[in-house]
């Protein structure tokens, strides 16, 4: 009977070659797991796939909204400032794609998505804006929201008749809209500068300019000197436009007033040249190369204040603040004449014997000037 432990020792003890030795023995195998049944299921699988989807997807937003939110941001392509108008009524897409076509933005679609994102696309106010060189979207977005247009300006100068300001008004090319068929009433428009956005119309600027000077005058009729020989408020503007046209010099205008209510007191003619000239050539002026003749002086019309008494039936030009402040409030004081001095302003006197004897320096000085100029005019030749 042979030995089971000799024959085991005599199994491992099988001579083998040296490859065989060194060669690795398969392992043993690991159990087989068997696969939970949830794993198998086909709703868990549709759930992990929709789940990796909504990943993917939020990512990919992520990233468009990361890159609409730099280009919304970031520096525009314009290279110098310009103007923009946003017309009235205008969508939000028009205005995205025409900032797009003026090369303002460099995406319309970012930028009306941008608007909309900040809930302003019915925000935008027509009018003309700066927009800044380099403005990124929502720099754009903002001055468009802001209603801070360009305004631009509009001056009519004290002085100027109501026919002289309309051919300024209608010349300006930043406005729109027809003249009205009818001059404004003389004196009825302020003298000051009118500011305006884009898009205003004629008639609305000489309607804002009738209201302020209404307003004006209004305002420095009720605080007149109570002794005033002036009835009405429509004589008040006269005489002002009167001292408007007589004086440039803003510290004389009360004491020109003074002459001229000295007068009304005394009943004496006003006797002013500005009158004559507006009585001959209306608002639209003297010709500058043109004379006062003596002829003009005698000529007859409502407005000569040579040949009429008192004030005459309306203004004569545009009266402006100072001029009006002037006449509600005269200096007190004696003086019945004035003229000039040579100098751009006037030299008082209360009687007709100064006065002659200021004319008679007045003289002088034109005849002085008019040899200096001959003279010139012989040594250029």
């Amino acid at each position: 009977m042979s030995d089971p432990v000799a024959s085991a020792s005599e199994e491992r003890a099988i001579p083998q070659s040296a490859a065989q030795a060194i060669r690795p023995q398969p392992g043993v195998a690991p159990p087989r797991r068997k696969r939970a049944k949830s794993a198998r299921n086909q709703l868990v699988v549709f759930f992990h796939f929709m789940f990796s989807l909504l990943v993917l997807c939020l990512v990919l937003l992520a990233g468009i909204f990361y890159y609409g939110k730099t280009q919304f941001e970031g520096a525009g392509p314009l290279e110098q400032a310009t103007n923009y108008e946003v017309r009235s009524g205008a969508s939000i897409s028009q205005i995205a794609n025409s900032l797009a076509r003026r090369g303002i933005i460099s995406d319309a679609r970012i930028f009306e998505w941008g608007v909309r994102a900040f809930g302003q696309e019915e925000a935008m106010k027509a009018g003309e804006y700066e927009i800044k060189s380099r403005a990124s979207m929502k720099n754009v977005m903002e001055t468009l929201v802001s209603g801070r247009a360009i305004l631009h300006p509009l001056t009519i100068v004290e002085g100027m008749t109501v026919y002289q300001a309309m051919q300024r008004i209608a010349a300006n090319e930043i406005l729109e809209g027809d003249m009205p068929a009818d001059l404004p009433a003389e004196g009825t428009l302020i003298a000051d500068t009118q500011r305006f956005a884009r898009g205003t119309t004629r008639t609305d600027i000489i309607e804002r300019m009738k209201a302020q000077q209404s307003k004006l005058v209004e305002q420095i009729w009720a605080k007149r000197s109570p002794d005033l020989p002036i009835e009405t408020m429509e004589e008040f503007i006269a005489l002002a436009s009167i001292v408007e046209k007589e004086t440039g010099v803003a510290e004389e205008r009360p004491r020109v007033a003074a002459v001229f209510i000295n007068r009304l007191r005394q009943g004496i003619r006003l006797q002013s040249d500005p009158t004559i000239i507006y009585g001959i050539f209306g608002g639209e002026g003297k010709p500058a190369e043109r004379p006062i003749y003596r002829s003009d002086i005698d000529t007859e019309t409502a407005y000569n204040t040579y040949t009429i008494d008192g004030i005459p039936p309306g203004p004569i030009a545009i009266p402006g603040r100072a001029s009006l402040e002037a006449v509600a409030n005269p200096a007190q004081t004696d003086d019945l004449f004035f003229v000039a001095d040579g100098t751009g302003g006037h030299v008082f006197a209360k009687t007709l014997d100064e006065h002659n004897a200021n004319v008679a320096k007045w003289r002088e000085i034109e005849a002085q000037r008019a040899r200096e100029a001959e003279q010139d005019g012989t040594q250029s030749e």
